[in-house]
């Protein structure tokens, strides 16, 4: 028990060190896991390919996508997890 409680405190120090609150580092922590999740169990999103950074609320998904539908697929799905304030698309379209 005592492993999980020595991470959470390692990674609010981590964060905090990095200018966020510690509430701040485990929502945005919470939310690129739940991004990310969304994508891997969404046959129409390639969820590996796509990097997911969460900094207070803001969701910014890069990576490379095959298509525009794929890019909206994973731009609206991010959009509909709980704590997200708005999404920056900087995928790129590359068909294969």
């Amino acid at each position: 028990m005592r492993k999980p409680i020595a991470v959470l405190v390692l990674a609010a120090i981590l964060a905090v060190g990095c200018g966020k609150t510690v509430g701040e580092a485990i929502d945005d922590t919470t939310i690129t896991t739940r991004v990310k999740t969304a994508m891997l169990n969404d046959p129409a999103v390639g969820g590996l390919r796509i990097d997911v950074d969460t900094f207070k609320g803001v969701v910014t998904l890069s990576g490379r996508v095959k298509s525009d539908a794929e890019r909206t697929q994973a731009v609206a799905l991010a959009r509909g997890i709980d704590g997200v304030a708005e999404v920056k698309d900087a995928l790129q379209v590359i068909p294969e």
